[in-house]
């Protein structure tokens, strides 16, 4: 564990225990009907493959299934899993950090404070998460004997079998077409990573950047994080307009990092609305009620669940999340309705081909970027 002051800055372990202690019960299932789910979304995941292939003509180029493995988890495996995958990701900031720490009062105060309380938080955060989330396809996690990943670099994709039971019941839809949806949707993730080699490298790399420009003095990054909290809490009346609209992790950004991570939301929009617009495209040939089930899901989407749960989505930025499905599903269509399936593909050829934040919001300005300098 990465320590400043002799203090460990994340107790990883900690965070683990307490998130499992406090994430929410999942829905009750007799033990056989567990079973069954289990297996019923391992089917799905596995016939998804040839499905997202026939409608992307995306082809896995080095990286078999075998290669990313499905597992089906329940809600601490997922807590486990992606506390990995924030260990392996943040050791590089948490390595400079540490190079960094000095008798000062920034290391006095994160000495005090410990990876003890950092891990609590970091808990209490994932608890939240881990009962909304219905698959996810992990990129960067290492491989451990419980959670298995990809042996020459590939991922696993997770299935999250209580909150996909949850939310077939809640919307009150059929629960076998449901979960192939849900599957069609991260299984084209799964597409995505395996065919287009170099997207794996480019998002790392992009990821590490927006870390390495973070500020680090500790205390930089207090005063960063309490203008935010007190921006949030209306006590800062003399506060950009805009800044009241933005989360806590883009309020905490330097101006590099706001550069970053408008192209890293560019990515993430570009990925979760293909991922939508497959999931519908496949839809209605695998999946009879599948209006039905993307009418309720995105009314669900839209109201949230309550005051609070709006309330935190704005705080972590998960709003932004949902935005990006929507802004990049439009993306999509529009530039296959312009240039087709073909055309579209274009976009996986370099980083160069990417999207940019502007280009999501006026896909003719890519059409016209990619396809007439390639023409």
């Amino acid at each position: 564990m990465t320590s400043i002051g002799g203090a460990e800055m994340v107790d990883w372990n900690l965070a683990v225990a307490t998130a499992i202690r406090f994430v929410r019960p999942g829905p009750e299932v007799s033990r056989e009907e567990a079973r069954e789910v289990v297996a019923e979304l391992r089917r799905h995941a596995k016939a998804s493959e040839e499905h997202v292939r026939g409608f992307t003509r995306m082809v896995p180029e080095g990286h078999e299934p075998e290669d990313t493995p499905v597992l089906v988890v329940d809600r601490a495996g997922w807590v486990r899993a992606n506390v990995a995958g924030f260990r392996e990701l943040l050791k590089p900031l948490l390595d400079k950090m540490a190079e960094r720490r000095s008798g000062g009062p920034g290391g006095a105060v994160f000495g005090a404070v410990g990876g003890k309380v950092t891990g609590v938080e970091l808990g209490m955060l994932l608890s939240f998460l881990a009962s909304r989330v219905l698959g996810q396809y992990e990129t960067f996690a290492p491989a451990t004997r419980e959670l298995p990943a990809g042996k020459n670099g590939g991922g696993r994709l997770l299935l999250v079998a209580p909150n996909i039971v949850h939310v077939e019941r809640e919307l009150a839809v059929d629960p076998h077409d449901f979960r192939l949806w849900v599957s069609l949707h991260e299984e084209t993730h799964r597409t995505q990573f395996t065919a287009v080699p170099w997207l794996r490298d480019h998002l790392q790399g992009e990821i590490q950047a927006f870390l390495g420009a973070t500020e680090m003095d500790p205390m930089t990054v207090l005063e960063r994080l309490r203008d935010a909290v007190q921006t949030f809490a209306g006590a800062r009346p003399e506060a950009e307009e805009d800044d009241g609209g933005r989360s806590l992790v883009e309020l905490v950004q330097t101006p590099e990092q706001r550069e970053i991570l408008g192209r890293l939301t560019a990515v993430m929009s570009l990925l979760e609305g293909h991922a939508d617009y497959v999931m519908d495209g496949v839809g209605p040939q695998v999946v009879p009620s599948v209006a039905e089930i993307r009418e309720k899901f995105q009314q669900r989407r839209a109201r949230g669940a309550s005051r609070l749960d709006m309330a935190l989505r704005r705080l972590l930025g998960l709003d932004a999340k949902l935005r990006q499905y929507r802004d990049g599903e439009r993306f999509v269509r529009a530039v296959v309705d312009e240039v087709g399936m073909d055309g579209f593909n274009r976009v996986w050829t370099s980083p160069n081909t990417l999207p940019t934040k502007a280009e999501i919001a006026r896909p003719a300005d890519w059409v016209a970027r990619v396809h007439r300098k390639a023409d």
